[in-house]
């Protein structure tokens, strides 16, 4: 099974406090609170937060040299495009969304964070 755009889309829109925008048309992302911690675009990649810095997203391009690059204006704060139906397996990228999530939750004052039953 391929992971497509839309089941990527559901996945994030799951988790607590998530909610879709598309600040930018065409361009649809994942937010919790209001930081994105997804960039879906058209479906075809999904851009996370993959790292606290630069060394750490490397990693991932690393070992998908094929399928994961430095996202354009924001990868030099640990932001990757991770292409779905490459080389990068489905679970692995829905682990790596809910990673992106995880931290981008973290990040939030404690007033803005969501409870876990939302």
């Amino acid at each position: 099974m391929r992971l497509s755009g839309k089941e990527l889309l559901e996945h994030c829109l799951a988790k607590p406090g998530a909610w879709q925008d598309e600040p930018w048309e065409g361009d649809v992302v994942a937010k919790v609170s209001d930081k994105i911690f997804a960039f879906l675009g058209g479906g075809d990649s999904v851009g996370i937060k993959c790292g606290r810095n630069r060394e750490e997203a490397d990693e991932l391009i690393a070992a998908y040299p094929e399928d994961v690059s430095v996202m354009a204006y924001i990868g030099r704060s640990g932001w990757n495009t991770v292409k779905l139906g490459g080389s990068v397996p489905d679970d692995e990228i829905l682990e790596l969304v809910d990673a992106s999530y995880d931290t981008i939750v973290a990040k939030l004052p404690k007033s803005r964070r969501p409870l876990a039953n939302d």
